[in-house]
């Protein structure tokens, strides 16, 4: 939603109040702001006052043409929390991430609005329906005093801590049979997969965009093969399959303001069945460079490998003893894979007219795709480097 007018405003907050109360909430809406972070859903910090104290939450609304089975993602995020809470009963507020559950004992709501303008609630979405206006909510809490990071560059340290936690993330929910989740969006790292749909949509090249990309789309034919590496090891039975998170960049931790001391995971949507090399991996990508994911210059994105060095010493802190050795090894492929994974994303999404990915430009998801491209290559150079930091961890 985009606010433009005062009676946009009104609107907006009149929305939110609603669901607010069908959370259960008591309290009035005093304030709300949007949330601009993110390329999927739609984020908004709402406080209300119950005439005793202000409380704050998060309320989300989920882009469930991305999430198409959105009910099964918010039963796998109760799974996971659960979990966690059984194994960590002391864990203090700020340290949890608990989702509001409605009167039905759901934790989200299915909105609908009558002709008049009114509010109603609904029990499905019906994700066949090209015009469906349904919007799918839900309401967490609100973890003060915290911060985030959209990158860590120059700050070794916000990458050790972010390994840290994201490795006992990955340590908390070892024992969690990966097999009783739904895969919120199939087929997510399966990079033969990702090869085929990719290179359909060269072929179909719906709005003529191709010819813009040319460079890009042959450095991914070329490394193709190199793509299906961990498939290829699933397939094997060399790597485990894991809970993993799937999308863990460092704006997705949040970090006491004051120490950095790691709170709490969050943007569980994407938590399913996986490797343990697509989570270590994807922080490497997003944040071990040198520039931002959508940098213009691709000569600025290189790989940090000081920034490797102190992500893998965190992860590894924690689950070091818990890898298997193939795992281990896989690490460093991982990021690789998953960068030129997301590239192929990223210029896929660009080729077929940006239905995925936020844009704030036409060229951006091109431009986002040449710098993956580039720290790709980059990454290729420094993988003996990588291996090398990841076998001086165990020192």
């Amino acid at each position: 939603m985009v606010v433009k007018t005062v009676q946009d405003e009104a609107r907006i907050k009149e929305k939110l109040a609603y669901i607010c109360k069908q959370f259960r909430l008591p309290g009035e809406l005093i304030l709300y702001r949007l949330i601009p972070n993110g390329h999927i859903n739609t984020a908004y910090y709402v406080a209300l006052y119950d005439g005793k104290e202000v409380r704050q939450f998060l309320v989300q609304k989920v882009n469930w043409y991305v999430f198409r089975d959105p009910v099964s993602m918010m039963h796998n995020i109760d799974l996971i929390t659960q979990h966690i809470m059984s194994k960590e009963r002391t864990l203090e507020r700020r340290r949890r991430l608990h989702f509001h559950h409605t009167a039905e004992g759901n934790n989200y709501l299915i909105l609908r609005e009558h002709p008049d303008g009114s509010y109603y609630l609904s029990d499905t979405l019906n994700s066949n329906d090209e015009n469906e206006t349904a919007e799918f909510w839900r309401l967490y809490n609100f973890i003060e005093n915290s911060v985030s990071f959209e990158t860590a560059e120059g700050q070794t340290e916000v990458l050790r801590m972010s390994g840290k936690a994201f490795g006992k993330f990955n340590r908390q929910l070892q024992d969690f049979d990966a097999s009783q989740l739904v895969e919120s969006i199939p087929h997510f790292h399966d990079t033969v997969y990702r090869m085929e749909t990719f290179f359909r949509n060269v072929a179909e090249d719906p709005l003529g965009r191709a010819k813009d990309a040319g460079r890009e789309i042959e450095t991914i034919r070329e490394n193709r093969d190199f793509a299906g590496t961990l498939c290829r090891q699933i397939d094997a039975g060399e790597l485990p399959i894991r809970v993993t998170h799937n999308d863990t960049k460092t704006n997705n931790i949040l970090f006491d303001r004051d120490t950095l001391d790691p709170l709490v995971i969050i943007d569980l949507d994407t938590c399913m069945p996986g490797l343990a090399c697509y989570d270590f991996g994807d922080t490497i990508r997003f944040a071990a460079c040198t520039a931002e994911e959508d940098e213009p210059d691709e000569s600025k994105m290189k790989l940090d490998l000081d920034l490797f060095r102190a992500y893998a010493e965190g992860y590894l802190s924690q689950m070091g003893g818990v890898l298997s050795e193939a795992e281990r090894k896989s690490l460093a492929t991982g990021a690789a894979v998953i960068t030129l994974e997301l590239a192929s994303r990223f210029l896929g999404d660009y080729l077929i007219g940006d239905k995925y990915f936020r844009i704030d430009y036409p060229e951006h998801n091109l431009v986002r795709a040449k710098a993956q491209l580039a720290l790709f290559r980059d990454m290729m150079l420094h993988m003996d480097d990588m291996q090398r930091i990841i076998a001086d961890c165990r020192k």
